[in-house]
């Protein structure tokens, strides 16, 4: 299966800002300056692959989506990535990623109760779930034998779900 290239674009960016942990750890935005012109690699890069009107389409998509904010910074442009836009490139990465099995042959057991008023978050939460690896076991249960626990804390984490989600470890399913 071939990564899109929005997802691509955003999982540069995300290599551009430090990774997950260093933007885990920065402010709402991690902002990282890229020139919209020739001089900059990573538009050079996107500009060569696809022709500039591509390139625009895919900029202007990626702002709608809420996944970049753009801003005029010292006369050039910058390009902020959003939580929205770390969450797509996570899930794009690990949709796309090798999983391995567990060594020990346990199981990894999300249970979740997100409030109504959260819909967005938990719609989020399944999807990144599923893209991990996992499957639904219940209503509100999701289980994966794939080592993903770090994601899955780290995703967590990024949204401030952690409250409503507690993570099991599971000898044997039935």
């Amino acid at each position: 299966m071939k990564i899109p290239i929005t997802d691509k674009f955003l999982l540069d960016l995300l290599s551009l800002a430090g990774g997950i942990t260093d933007f885990l750890t920065s402010n709402k935005y991690r902002q990282i300056n890229i020139l919209f012109g020739n001089e900059d690699f990573l538009v050079k890069k996107y500009r060569k692959e696809n022709n500039s009107q591509k390139f625009n389409r895919m900029i202007y998509y990626l702002k709608r989506k809420n996944f970049i904010k753009v801003s005029n910074l010292e006369g050039k442009k910058a390009v902020m990535l959003t939580k929205e836009g770390l969450a797509k490139a996570l899930a794009s990465k690990w949709m796309f990623e090798e999983r391995t099995k567990r060594k020990d042959g346990k199981w990894i057991m999300i249970a979740f109760d997100i409030p109504k008023y959260h819909i967005k978050s938990r719609n989020l939460l399944r999807g990144v779930l599923k893209n991990l690896g996992y499957e639904l076991f219940q209503h509100s249960l999701w289980v994966t034998p794939y080592d993903v626990s770090t994601q899955t804390e780290n995703l967590l984490q990024m949204h401030s779900l952690d409250r409503y989600v507690k993570i099991f470890l599971i000898e044997e399913l039935n």
